[in-house]
């Protein structure tokens, strides 16, 4: 298969969490953006959404008031599908439903003819959204964090049927438009980020469940600490740093001891039952009334943009 020699115009699949940063990030870029919803209601918060991204970069001194102008000049929306005929590489960011997922590349295999590329910004392997596609050897898997504009890394896998070509060709793409893309070489469910982020979650649940710390404690641990040095070392990195034999054994000594559960703690998932979503809802394992939640969003926002700033 050969791949698109440029790329003019890139279409994005929905316009909620993740689909208008990403239709953000390559706008910024330079590439024509068509934001494809279902409303033109939910599309026209999503460009208020990216309205107010761009002024805090230019706010931040990340982008000229001239560039962000341009970037949004780049950005159009619609509500059909067939728009997104056009594009060379077309994402996929609606809600994780595997039906629905499996329609839309079924209805942008026929729209679309190759070698456009179709990802999938899901955090799901691709393969399991190719089932009614003639051409899956085009998919592949574009993993973005959010907030898309803010986080640098979107992971890159190709499913069993994806051809040789795709991943250096999306690889390119995602560094012309400033990303750091990480290779997975191998499929497996959540990819690098989730798989992580997950891990610590899992045992950090199961330590507040458990009655071994609050929560309080838990997480202003993790930020002083873990949070602190994995900006600069990774996990890989801080075991070879410290010592690969030393971690090794007190590894022997921990894992045993660590939480294996197959599903989040029961205490979690009364909680969801009853309604409490955490800041969302004002209640959690927090009491949201009793905390500013909007000041913490604020607060991890701009280092977020401090980070950016380094890089």
């Amino acid at each position: 298969m050969t791949t698109p020699e440029r790329v003019e115009t890139i279409a994005v699949i929905g316009n909620g969490l993740m689909g208008h940063g990403i239709a953000q990030v390559f706008a910024v870029a330079g590439r024509a953006v068509c934001m494809i919803g279902r409303q033109d209601e939910s599309l026209a918060v999503a460009l208020q959404k990216i309205d107010a991204n761009l002024a805090e970069f230019v706010s931040h001194g990340l982008i000229s008031q001239t560039d962000a102008a341009a970037a949004r000049g780049r950005i159009s929306t619609s509500t059909d599908i067939n728009d997104a005929a056009s594009a060379q590489f077309v994402i996929e960011a609606v809600p994780a439903i595997r039906e629905v997922q499996q329609e839309i590349f079924e209805k942008l295999d026929a729209l679309c003819p190759p070698p456009t590329i179709l990802g999938s910004t899901s955090g799901q392997p691709i393969s399991l959204m190719v089932d009614r596609m003639q051409h899956p050897e085009r998919t592949v898997a574009v993993h973005f964090i959010y907030p898309a504009p803010l986080i640098p890394v979107v992971e890159v896998c190709a499913g069993p049927a994806t051809d040789d070509d795709v991943v250096p060709w999306v690889c390119d793409v995602l560094a012309a438009a400033g990303k750091t893309a990480t290779v997975v070489d191998r499929e497996v469910d959540g990819f690098i980020v989730n798989r992580i982020q997950f891990a610590m979650l899992r045992e950090a649940w199961s330590m507040w469940a458990n009655g071994i710390a609050s929560a309080e404690a838990i997480d202003t641990t993790v930020r002083l600490s873990l949070g602190r040095r994995m900006s600069i070392t990774g996990p890989i990195e801080s075991a070879e740093v410290g010592g690969l034999d030393t971690l090794h054994g007190f590894g022997e000594f921990l894992f045993p001891t660590l939480d294996t559960a197959k599903a989040p703690p029961k205490e979690v998932g009364d909680l969801v039952k009853d309604g409490h979503r955490g800041l969302p809802s004002g209640k959690g394992i927090y009491d949201w009334s009793k905390r500013d939640g909007q000041a913490l969003l604020k607060s991890r926002m701009e280092q977020l943009f401090r980070h950016l700033a380094d890089d």
